[in-house]
């Protein structure tokens, strides 16, 4: 019998389409059959089937959390009512063994009032509000990405979802690297922005570099000209890397095994925030909880001085196939359950 493993992946940042590209690497077979469904296109490096939902966070913006009860749900919106109708029909054509769902509330319930079984994947931060609990706790699986270690990833999570919540280790796209001898001809740092949104001016990014005269400056993201899509060679050639708290990002740098300088965005729920406490908390990360005005030659000094090995607890290369092993065991589990 053949399985079919579905993967919704959210829109906004790169986390969520380099996951759902490494479990479909994992995972794909003869016998196991995985598609994408988002509102991204189709990237290049996916190898199985995709359907493309239309967006639904253009127009109107009313009555988008349903009093409280959803996190985007807008009212009389073409977007919204097509994507909807469009995994519905998906659902009844292909008739999935799970769908992964990476991440939407909404989603998540469309698919369980289908009879779908979901593997929710939740994002650091404070996930317990009323949308949250109710999406979260219809899922047959919860996985985390990071280290079961690093505890305080969710506070709030009530226990009844945080003793389910299962933590595979960071996924980076990159294989993890042996720290680096130090650079020659005077440190070098990498400023990595990502593609989630930042809140970083040129003014600041221009202040911090004419405050460190000895250390050379590298800058991706700041602008689509300056995005790279493949910043492991960057990372690894970097005596320090300052980052935002978004886990690509620091997946990536915990790959490369670079001390970093983390200094999370604004985002909702809190998510790099919690992230960034839990990294001040032994990882080898320097955290300011917002963008310095001064004082960045001691910061990439004491940054420079951490031993970036530690990484290898937080990313060790091996969440890919704990992720694949969880999918596959939610449909085996979900499957004799409904034989039983």
């Amino acid at each position: 019998m053949s399985t079919v493993v579905g993967f919704y992946v959210h829109h906004v940042g790169s986390g969520h389409l380099h996951r759902a590209t490494a479990l479909a690497h994992r995972i794909a077979s003869p016998s196991v059959r995985v598609v994408g469904l988002s509102s991204l296109p189709r990237p290049e490096s996916w190898a199985g089937e995709w359907v493309r939902l239309p967006r639904d966070d253009d127009g109107t913006t009313t009555g988008v959390t349903a009093r409280g009860h959803l996190h985007w749900a807008p009212l009389l919106h073409a977007g919204a009512r097509t994507r909807a109708a469009l995994l519905s029909a998906w659902i009844e054509a292909v008739r999935p063994d799970v769908l992964v769902v990476d991440v939407s509330v909404e989603v998540l319930l469309l698919a369980r009032l289908h009879g779908v079984p979901t593997v929710a994947v939740v994002l650091p931060g404070r996930r317990d509000d009323p949308a949250h609990l109710l999406g979260l706790g219809t899922a047959e699986a919860l996985v985390g990405f990071w280290p079961a270690r690093a505890t305080g990833m969710t506070p709030g999570l009530p226990p009844v979802l945080r003793d389910r919540l299962v933590a595979v280790g960071a996924m980076s796209r990159h294989p993890s690297r042996p720290s680096p001898a130090p650079s020659r001809g005077g440190p070098t740092v990498t400023l990595m922005l990502g593609t989630g949104g930042h809140d970083v001016s040129a003014a600041q990014v221009d202040a911090a570099r004419a405050a460190t005269p000895g250390w050379r400056w590298q800058v991706l993201g700041a602008d689509p000209a300056s995005w790279v899509p493949d910043p492991s060679r960057h990372l690894a050639a970097s005596d320090v890397v300052v980052i935002h708290a978004g886990q690509n990002a620091v997946a990536e740098t915990a790959a490369a095994r670079r001390p970093a300088v983390v200094l999370p965005q604004r985002r909702p729920h809190d998510e790099q925030l919690a992230t960034a406490r839990v990294l001040a908390d032994g990882w080898p990360a320097v955290v300011r909880e917002n963008w310095p005005a001064d004082g960045w030659p001691a910061l990439l000094a004491e940054a420079a001085a951490l031993d970036g090995s530690g990484w290898a607890g937080w990313c060790d290369g091996e969440a890919a196939d704990r992720f694949a092993d969880l999918v596959l065991a939610t449909c085996a589990r979900t499957r004799a359950e409904v034989s039983a």
